[in-house]
């Protein structure tokens, strides 16, 4: 079978109404629209095949962006979504309270769990089932995935076979920054991250 070359961004920057963890998706800022465009531009020559995003409208909006100006289509998926912090809805946003576990993950515990939401390994899981899914669909095919921050930070390096979750510790993904995965059956590889090539 074919590879497959996933592009894994994550959405612009958006801005929020809501200033406690919320499910809501916010909205893209004029700089997230930029952005966006930016992707957009910089895959222009990939000939992508399709744009997946998360279900949030920061990434639904991102993807539209994209897709419009690639001349693709568009498909949500809710398993694309960023982390599921349980008991933290609904309180004032902190940093520090995401950091309480997350930092966990990165430094290899994914057995760490949100009280009421989800542990790294979760994540790990429900990411990796989706994009093996997208993978199958598009063999021999680049395509183009929007995503989240934590999310995909903790999940692409602990299902590539090249990295580990401090890498992406350390080489935080920007809004509207990518990376480079190919799925080739039960090989994944990271080859960029960022603007760092690692093939």
């Amino acid at each position: 079978m074919c590879a497959a070359t996933l592009v894994v961004a994550r959405h612009g920057d958006a801005e929020y109404v809501e200033t406690w963890f919320s499910d809501e998706g916010g909205s893209l800022s004029a700089e997230g629209r930029s952005q966006a465009r930016v992707l957009a531009d910089s895959l222009s020559d990939r000939r992508i095949g399709l744009v997946w995003c998360s279900d949030t409208s920061r990434a639904v909006q991102t993807a539209e962006i994209v897709a419009g100006r690639l001349g693709v289509g568009v498909r949500a998926r809710k398993a694309l979504r960023e982390v599921q912090v349980g008991s933290l809805m609904g309180q004032p946003f902190s940093k520090d309270a995401l950091a309480a576990v997350t930092d966990r993950w990165f430094d290899g515990d994914l057995d760490a769990r949100f009280d009421g939401g989800e542990s790294g390994a979760d994540v790990v899981a429900r990411y990796g089932a989706q994009l093996a899914g997208i993978a199958d669909e598009h063999r021999g095919e680049t395509v183009l995935v929007i995503a989240h921050q934590t999310a995909a930070c903790i999940s692409l390096p602990s299902l590539a076979r090249n990295l580990t979750p401090a890498y992406a510790e350390h080489h935080e993904l920007g809004t509207g920054e990518s990376v480079e995965l190919v799925i080739d059956s039960d090989d994944w590889a990271v080859t960029r991250w960022g603007t760092r090539n690692l093939a």
